[in-house]
């Protein structure tokens, strides 16, 4: 890892040095590394971490540079430019992200390395009887003692949970204090997948994917010293979790990977195909549609300044919920672009079997992170100060919590 203080670099400076080490190290073409006949995923991801090009405004004691928000900025645009994968994990691996902020030192050099570098994370929250309303999960984690800090052994049920297949690490929410109200009796572990009594199930999706699972964990285990943050503290953890995974949702996350053919806007290239650009109202509804991207996009600038300084920002909710309005929007006005023509599907039909696939699409965007409607609480309440909703729950022990 690189030690020390952050070097003092103009943007200009700090350009120029990229660029130089990229020529050196990435061949942009074949998007490999260079002396290479194929990608290797890990090997390039570690000389990028190395570099500290991967988590710039991470402490320079933590694979960082120490950077600001611009300056990390500068080092994205050049990497996106170069088609380079691994950059601005700092903001979009959230299992790096959260162990970081708010793991221990012991944790962060047992992890951090592994998860910028290819071990992937999924995400633990959901339960069936627990999903917009987090604090509410039954999912159980109990200590048993043995060495380094004994472990904690967990049953319980999770749902809703994207490439579970895939990952190394679950963030995983857990109680483990019954007799205290829902939300400080929760803890918050980094939890090894790869293990007996991990049991996966994909859920089929109407968009014909399966990116969703459900989780059921009976006896499995994790070291306690992967719990993250205070222990029955972690739904403090899941606030900086969670802004993060909203931060990913509100800049289009979940929307079909490859939309972006050309330099046109996709609603004006489509309305280019369709001879429908003369059309007064299908203009008018396409620009309101790329302006509100606009200000979706100053609107995230500003929020992620906000969380590089905090940790966490309300204002994800509403990137989150105005991303939600662009995907259910575009999609409406790709319909009628389209006329009649909307209701064909299958491959001789590309632009109907993309506009019908990004319908269902949206759905994810307005359900994953937390429900359009649980995203105009938050805004609500903690942006426009409105009362907060009441829960008769909220100050009784949990285990007197009565559940359907």
């Amino acid at each position: 890892m690189m030690v020390g203080k952050a070097a003092v670099i103009s943007n200009d400076e700090l350009a120029a040095e990229v660029e130089a080490w990229l020529d050196a190290h990435w061949d942009a073409q074949n998007r490999r590394e260079k002396g290479t006949d194929r990608l290797d995923v890990k090997s390039w991801l570690g000389k990028l971490v190395d570099a500290g090009y991967s988590v710039p405004t991470w402490s320079t004691d933590w694979f960082g540079r120490g950077y600001s928000s611009k300056q990390a900025r500068v080092i994205d645009e050049i990497l996106r430019s170069r088609h380079v994968i691994g950059r601005s994990q700092d903001r979009y691996n959230l299992g790096a992200v959260t162990t970081y902020r708010l793991g221990s030192e012991q944790l962060k050099s047992e992890l951090l390395r592994d998860m910028l570098t290819g071990a992937h994370s999924c995400l633990l929250y959901s339960e069936p009887n627990a999903g917009s309303d987090l604090a509410g999960v039954r999912t159980k984690a109990e200590w048993v003692a043995g060495p380094d800090g004994g472990e904690y052994v967990i049953n319980g049920q999770k749902v809703w949970t994207s490439n579970a297949k895939e990952a190394t690490y679950g963030m995983l929410l857990a109680r483990t204090d019954w007799d205290v109200p829902k939300h400080g009796g929760i803890s918050f572990f980094i939890f090894p997948m790869k293990q007996d009594g991990v049991d996966i199930r994909p859920i089929n999706q109407i968009t014909g994917e399966s990116e969703f699972n459900e989780i059921f964990i009976e006896n499995a285990r994790v070291p306690a010293r992967n719990v993250v943050g205070e222990l029955n503290g972690g739904w403090k953890v899941l606030q900086t979790a969670l802004a993060y995974e909203r931060l990913i949702m509100g800049e289009g996350a979940t929307e079909r990977r490859g939309k972006q053919q050309s330099s046109l806007p996709p609603l004006l290239e489509l309305a280019k195909r369709h001879n429908k650009l003369n059309d007064p109202v299908i203009r008018q509804k396409i620009a309101q549609a790329i302006a509100y991207r606009q200000l979706n996009s100053l609107n995230m600038k500003r929020a992620k300044d906000e969380i590089m300084i905090n940790g966490s920002s309300s204002l994800m909710s509403l990137g989150k919920l105005a991303m939600s309005r662009i995907q259910h929007g575009e999609a409406r006005v790709a319909a009628e672009i389209l006329g009649p023509a909307s209701l064909f599907d299958g491959p001789e039909f590309k632009d109907s079997a993309d506009m019908n696939f990004d319908s269902a699409k949206a759905y994810m965007n307005s359900i994953g992170g937390g429900s359009d409607q649980i995203q105009r609480n938050i805004i609500s309440e903690r942006i426009l100060g409105l009362p907060r909703e009441i829960e008769v729950d909220r100050n009784m022990p949990f285990r007197d919590v009565k559940s359907g």
